[in-house]
This record gives C-alpha cells, sequence and structure tokens, in this order.
C-alpha cells in the first residue's frame, strides 16, 4: 500500500500549520510547530518574506489537507470528481466524504490519537462496524451506523484506558466508553469540519 514516507512533523512545518499527526505531541511544548516553525530545508531560517503565485496557494491548501487525512493524489482525486458529481457545494461535499472516511470516524471518536494510529487499527482489523469486522480504512460509514472495538480486543491496556474517560467530538458522533462503541448520528456538516480549511482554493485548483 502506498504511504507517506516524510516525517510528520516536517509536513506541519511544510505547511505553516499543526496538522496534528502525532497526537498528543502536537499540544505539548515539544511540538515541532513550537520549538521551530519555519519551513524545512536550508532556506528555513531565511528573513525573506516567502510568497506564493495564486497556483502556489492553491497547491499549498492542497497538500494541506491531503497530509491532514493522510491521503494521496489518486485517492483525493477521486473524492473531488465524485463531489463534482453530487448535488451542493464541490468543496464543501468533497470534505464531508472525506469526514466519512471510517478512520477518521475511529479518530474522531477518539478511540485513536492520531489519523495514522487509527488506519492501524482499521488494517489490523480491529474495528467493526454494524457487529462486522471492517479492514478498508477508507469505507464510507453512514447515518446510524455503530463503529465498536472488536469484542477480543477490548481488554487491551490502550482500550482500556478509554473505559471511564470523557471524549469530546462532533456533534454527528456519539461515543460509549463503557461498552467501546459509538454511532453516527447524522451525516457531517462542512460546519463539523475545520473551518482553517479553505476548500474552494482546492476546486480552482483542480479546475484550471
Amino acid at each position: 500500500m502506498a504511504r507517506t514516507i516524510e516525517p510528520d512533523c516536517r509536513q506541519c512545518r511544510r505547511e505553516g500549520c499543526k496538522l496534528f499527526l502525532k497526537g498528543e505531541r502536537c499540544t505539548s511544548k515539544k511540538c515541532a510547530m513550537e520549538r521551530r516553525p519555519v519551513i524545512p530545508g536550508q532556506h528555513g531560517n531565511s528573513k525573506r518574506r516567502v510568497t506564493f503565485s495564486e497556483y502556489g496557494t492553491q497547491l499549498r491548501e492542497k497538500q494541506k489537507v491531503k497530509r491532514m487525512y493522510g491521503i494521496l493524489e489518486n485517492q483525493f482525486r477521486m473524492y473531488y470528481e465524485k463531489a463534482k458529481r453530487m448535488e451542493g457545494a464541490t468543496g464543501a461535499v468533497m470534505l464531508t466524504l472525506i469526514e466519512r472516511r471510517l478512520d477518521n470516524v475511529v479518530y474522531r471518536m477518539g478511540i485513536a490519537v492520531s489519523r495514522k494510529q487509527a488506519r492501524q487499527m482499521v488494517n489490523h482489523g480491529l474495528i467493526t462496524v454494524n457487529g462486522r469486522r471492517v479492514d478498508i480504512p477508507s469505507y464510507q460509514v453512514k447515518a446510524g451506523d455503530v463503529i465498536a472495538i472488536k469484542e477480543n480486543k477490548q481488554d487491551n491496556v490502550a482500550f482500556k484506558e478509554l473505559r471511564g474517560s470523557k471524549i469530546v467530538m462532533p456533534k454527528w458522533l456519539e461515543f460509549d466508553s463503557n461498552t467501546l462503541s459509538g454511532k453516527i448520528v447524522a451525516l457531517p456538516s462542512r460546519e463539523d469540519i475545520d473551518s482553517d480549511i479553505k476548500e474552494q482554493l482546492i476546486v480552482e485548483m483542480y479546475s484550471r
């Protein structure tokens, strides 16, 4: 399976913002964006102001979203093409499709500390959807789906820590830390997704 091998912290520095790729480290003083908030490479400490062309600005926005969700180019383009055929604003629909990925839902529910860890859990068959094991990270969840940790894995030390913990999550999701299962209450809307994303720039780039 194709994957990004660039160091996580380097990706955040490249995009100039926290992408929360390393879980709790991103909220601590060890975060690279706190210690060294400059672009990586030999010109990172240059005092010269970095400016982007119109295309460069669009490209950086696309790269930011791809890295945030851990998606490669072909799959990201597929979400755009699919959104273009659906009703509604293409950019907003594209983001909701990405947000409905199973690995993202596992992360949003607090079962994993990062999307990368969530993807690994799904790949290893630790997650079930409506009682059936699903090992496809890109699986699209639907309203009413029940997401849970596989029963014979719930005694894992990492999962035990979830019991009794209070997890803050989007309003379109529910999670019971006692049963280690959650539910898709409704499909996500644009308002439920990071407001710092400028999806119109991505649409403009792909529309060229």
